[in-house]
């Protein structure tokens, strides 16, 4: 029996009697993802999947694909390992931001399997996009809704919360315009997809002009009511949608390890 818990009043849900190292039903299946996309991100305990379990999981909600920073784990190549060890003091991603918006095709989704985690603090932080663009004026949803932003890999807040990940490996740039408002292909319903981790100004604009109208919408995407928190265990499992959700891991664990496996799944092209 599938039960569900919310967590906020914004986003997030934790859902319990399930398995994941068995195949769902096609109904169940059906159930969980109107589930997910009615509450945006949902959560999952005491799932201790192995990592031939934890793809199969993946590929039933769609085709996983390589994240484009970080070479994956022995034998899966498009499992990634996120980790901070205990000297070091940047988060990997430590910062508010939807995955890999510099892509021209951003995953649809990305789910995070809690392997090691600290005995306090490494909780991660979600907010809902659909909120943020619902709580504007009508004369800034008009202006917004004609412009496109541009998004890059190099944004200096964000890269540098991937130096220790990816020492070693070549990092390549990545540049894309999305528009700044966008349309899930699901739901219908209208985001705000600009992130403070890769946009770095709007099209045809510079980034001076850019940056005043850019910081509002940053600091309006993460009202407090418009967010949830999550805190792990081991074998904790979380599913967000990345076409209308923003994350942020809070770096609040010096000195303690946080080890955590990562799946993205292939999204569409903005619209």
């Amino acid at each position: 029996m599938i039960e569900v818990r919310r967590i906020s009043g914004a986003l997030g849900a934790e859902i319990a009697g399930v398995d994941l190292s068995r195949p769902f039903s096609k109904e169940d299946l059906a159930q969980v993802r109107r589930i997910w996309l009615d509450h945006l991100v949902v959560f999952f305990r005491n799932q201790e999947l192995t990592a031939k379990q934890f793809m199969a999981f993946a590929e039933q909600f769609g085709e996983p694909v390589e994240y484009p920073m970080i070479e994956g784990i022995e034998g899966f190549p498009k499992i990634i390992e996120v980790k901070k060890l205990e000297h070091e003091r940047v988060a990997f991603g430590g910062i508010w931001h939807t995955d890999t918006a510099y892509l021209e095709r951003p995953p649809m989704a990305s789910m995070l399997l809690a392997r090691e985690v600290p005995p306090v603090g490494g909780d991660t932080l979600f907010a809902n996009m659909y909120l943020a663009y619902e709580s504007l004026s009508d004369g800034m949803k008009n202006l917004l809704l004609k412009l496109t932003a541009v998004n890059s890999s190099t944004k200096a807040d964000a890269s540098r919360t991937r130096e220790d990940a990816v020492k070693g490996k070549e990092q390549k740039q990545y540049v894309a315009e999305h528009p700044v408002v966008r349309t899930h292909p699901e739901t219908g319903r209208k985001a705000l997809y600009v992130n403070s981790g890769h946009t770095v100004r709007f099209s045809g604009w510079t980034d001076e002009e850019s940056a005043s109208l850019l910081k509002y919408l940053y600091e309006v995407q993460v009202k407090p009511e418009f967010t949830c928190r999550f805190s792990w265990q081991p074998g904790s499992i979380a599913l967000w949608d990345n076409r209308c959700v923003q994350h942020n891991p809070v770096n609040d664990y010096h000195g303690y390890r946080r080890v955590m496996h990562r799946i993205t799944l292939a999204g569409d092209v903005p619209k």
